[in-house]
């Protein structure tokens, strides 16, 4: 029998928790557990509940979302669903499985249930890890669809007078040269012609960091950071002062 994936949300604004309640209940394979309207409250709901997946605000009253991360010694899969960017790194260093801005399109939601099953042992919330799916995808969540999710975004780069495609996910870092843009990937470097505040309004925010004037990294590819510098791959990047 198919597991189904059990949902907490934990948000302070009504109805930024009625859109990813309207999410979850379109999903067969999501159920919503429980809906808490401040951190304290999810803190005493998740040791009497269960759950796989905690979608969770950050800006809130008492207690922040990542303060509840770093009091909890055993916590399921996070998703952060804020209307902040500032919190990505933050949200990197606790693990969690994807970051969401608002307001929340419905093919990001299903992007960040997607990192769920991409986990390399999904938590049940009882104690026993469930694979994935064998194909690595999501098995027909909205009914009568099919597959979920098209394939792996990308975007199309304009480099020695052709449009280059680039999957998002192979992107490492993109770095300015004035008028161009080198986007640096594992393999190759690519070096296109436009301004990186263009490519910045064009990448997925909860995928993509601008960490500095001249850089935008690609949040998974972080290895390592300090107050001044990002490492990704095996490069240091600085970070800027704002």
């Amino acid at each position: 029998m198919e597991h189904t994936i059990k949902c907490l949300i934990v948000d302070d604004e009504p109805l930024a928790g009625d859109v990813v309640e309207q999410y979850i209940r379109q999903l067969d394979t999501l159920s919503l557990e429980g809906r808490c309207n401040n951190a304290l409250e999810a803190f005493h709901f998740l040791q009497q509940h269960k759950v796989d997946i905690m979608l969770l605000d950050i800006q809130m009253p008492r207690l922040t979302g990542i303060d509840l991360l770093r009091s909890l010694p055993k916590r399921p899969a996070v998703i952060i669903t804020t209307a902040y960017r500032d919190y990505a790194v933050e949200g990197f260093e606790l693990e969690v499985i994807h970051y969401l801005v608002k307001p929340i399109p419905f093919n990001r939601f299903l992007a960040a249930i997607h990192k769920y099953y991409q986990l390399p042992a999904i938590p049940t919330g009882h104690g026993t890890p469930t694979a994935p799916p064998a194909s690595g995808t999501l098995p027909a969540l909205i009914t009568g669809t099919g597959p979920a999710l098209a394939p792996d975004p990308f975007i199309y780069l304009k480099a020695d007078k052709k449009m280059v495609k680039v999957l998002l996910k192979d992107i490492l870092y993109m770095e300015s040269l004035r008028d161009y843009v080198r986007v640096k990937t594992a393999d190759k470097d690519i070096i296109t012609y436009q301004r990186i505040t263009y490519l910045e309004e064009k990448l997925p925010d909860e995928l993509f960091l601008r960490n500095h004037r001249s850089y935008i990294i690609a949040i998974d590819k972080i290895r390592a950071f300090t107050a001044a510098t990002i490492e990704i791959g095996t490069e240091e990047l600085p970070i800027g002062r704002q």
